[in-house]
């Protein structure tokens, strides 16, 4: 498929991609990214679900927010879309985006019917800790950031379209956007365990064999905290599996809500 832009309209004071009719779906994307990183869902799922994925704050369309420091200011914004939606929804989150669904799930339990969660960090070691917030720290908010080494981490060195595209997502971002987005990922000891515990809804954790940052223990430490958590691995995939792997992502977002919805 081809990364394009899509149409957007303002939803909640944010620029969001929205698509299809009945029970409603958020996605939300990961520092850097925009709506269209959603691409391949938005195509799969819009037949059967009412979609929105909104650009974050200081992303694709989005204005950049004041007050924007940690990852619960930027959950604060999500909270609003999410409160906007005509009834209660599944949150779907890559990254950073999975790591504010997990808080949206424990702030607003009414309004969360199941939570997916991909390639979200939990508990790195002081080694990760210390090299993300190095990162985070080099980022000066006025020139835009080298993608290369971010692009390295994703794909290797494999030269595709997904890598393509997010090459112009990251040359475009807001500077500013992307460093605040950036540090607040860094700094973020979330989700703890007291988050994960208290979750109701139905989860997926779900990440890539190949992941090194977002591990497969990761993801399967959080199934096992929360309550009605299970965890689920991607052979061969890594960080960006919503793009590169689309079809065992879809095929597991459309079997999760039927379970949800049925």
């Amino acid at each position: 498929m081809t990364w394009t832009t899509r149409p957007r309209s303002e939803h909640a004071g944010l620029a969001a991609v929205r698509a299809g009719t009945g029970r409603p779906v958020l996605l939300l994307h990961g520092v850097g990214l925009r709506a269209e990183a959603w691409g391949a869902q938005l195509d799969a799922l819009t037949s059967h679900y009412q979609l929105t994925a909104p650009d974050m704050p200081g992303h694709g369309l989005s204005p950049l927010d004041a007050g924007l420091e940690t990852l619960s200011d930027y959950a604060d914004r999500m909270g609003h879309v999410l409160q906007s939606l005509n009834s209660p929804a599944v949150i779907v989150g890559h990254s950073m985006g999975a790591m504010i669904a997990v808080e949206l799930a424990t702030r607003f339990p009414q309004l969360v019917d199941g939570l997916v969660a991909l390639n979200a960090v939990f508990e790195r070691s002081s080694e990760a800790s210390s090299a993300v917030c190095s990162r985070a720290s080099a980022l000066d908010g006025e020139t835009p950031a080298d993608p290369s080494p971010t692009l390295e981490r994703w794909f290797g060195t494999d030269q595709t379209p997904q890598r393509a595209a997010c090459h112009t997502w990251l040359s475009e971002v807001s500077p500013m956007g992307y460093k605040l987005a950036y540090t607040a990922f860094a700094q973020s000891q979330k989700p703890s365990r007291s988050d994960l515990s208290g979750i109701r809804c139905p989860a997926v954790f779900m990440t890539g064999q190949l992941e090194p940052n977002s591990t497969p223990a990761m993801a399967e430490t959080m199934a096992e905290i929360c309550p009605g958590g299970r965890a689920q691995i991607v052979e061969g995939a890594a960080h960006m599996m919503p793009m590169t792997h689309p079809g065992d992502v879809n095929t597991a977002l459309f079997q999760f809500l039927k379970e949800v919805w049925q």
